[in-house]
């Protein structure tokens, strides 16, 4: 390695970060304290070979997905299209799918690295625990179901 490129390496932050979702334009759904499962994985299929008993050939099979997790403080009904999104899915039974982006940002709040999450829809949509006891930020949680997502440097 060149020492050039080893001064020029400077490993990004996780915790800077903006989800964007293709319902509208509402600045308040950009706001999420954490985004987990943007995860692949290959199927394997073993195939044996007439003839060969000491071992089975793994071939690479169909790509799964995770279910997208995101938590964020709860807001207010009418103030989200996220939430609206939700309300439909869960309250209505009308489920759209969209396209929503994950966006990794530098120091200068652009995005460096950024995940195109296709086809996404609401599979649970969950609450914290009402504790008085507790000090803490009432949490929502959205479990979104994807066909795939794609990683774009920005």
């Amino acid at each position: 390695m060149e020492a050039s490129s080893i001064t020029n390496y400077h490993p990004m932050v996780g915790f800077h970060f903006r989800v964007t979702f293709g319902l509208g334009a509402s600045e308040l759904d950009v706001n999420f304290q954490s985004v987990a499962g943007l995860d692949a994985s290959l199927d394997v299929e073993t195939v044996r070979e007439g003839g060969e008993n000491r071992y089975e050939h793994g071939l690479p099979g169909r790509a799964k997905y995770a279910s997208l997790t995101l938590k964020r403080g709860m807001l207010r009904n009418e103030q989200s299209d996220v939430t609206k999104w939700c309300v439909e899915a869960f309250k209505n039974n009308r489920v759209t799918p969209i396209d929503l982006e994950v966006a990794l940002l530098g120091e200068d709040h652009t995005a460096r690295v950024v995940w195109k999450v296709i086809h996404a829809w609401p599979k649970s949509w969950k609450f914290n625990e009402l504790n008085a006891e507790r000090g803490e930020v009432f949490l929502e949680t959205l479990e979104l179901q994807y066909n795939r997502f794609e990683v774009q440097d920005a």
